[in-house]
């Protein structure tokens, strides 16, 4: 028997929200350890949501998930603000800066094209 996986978990949007996921539990573990409770955490919460609202949102109705879609893009935002505050705090390089702001781009066009494609769906039917 293979393994079952659900239909969003197949979506390209959500497979590289996990893999930015990943990046922030890398690059959070280089800060500092009294930001454990602080920004680290922040910056997990907020990146995982962008994954959970994604998940949340499929398979339900094209306005629900273009709703949890949207909740997705507020998170990208907010990973945006924890990427600032670790770039001035020194907690990451420029170049991090750089390649992390550049997968949140990326993940936010996606997000967008996604919630335009259901909204088009929906007049077109």
């Amino acid at each position: 028997m293979g393994k079952k996986i659900f239909k969003f978990e197949e979506l390209s949007v959500y497979k590289k929200s996990i893999d930015f996921i990943d990046n922030v539990y890398i690059i959070s573990k280089t800060f500092p350890k009294d930001e454990n409770y602080r920004l680290t955490s922040q910056f997990i919460r907020a990146s995982s949501s962008i994954s959970l609202n994604i998940a949340e949102g499929s398979g339900d109705t094209n306005p629900q998930f273009s709703r949890f879609l949207r909740i997705s893009i507020g998170s990208i935002k907010e990973c945006i603000v924890c990427i600032t505050i670790a770039k001035n705090q020194n907690y990451i390089s420029e170049k991090e800066n750089i390649e992390l702001r550049e997968k949140l781009v990326e993940l936010s066009k996606m997000i967008s094209g996604l919630i335009k494609y259901l909204k088009k769906k929906k007049t077109n039917h």
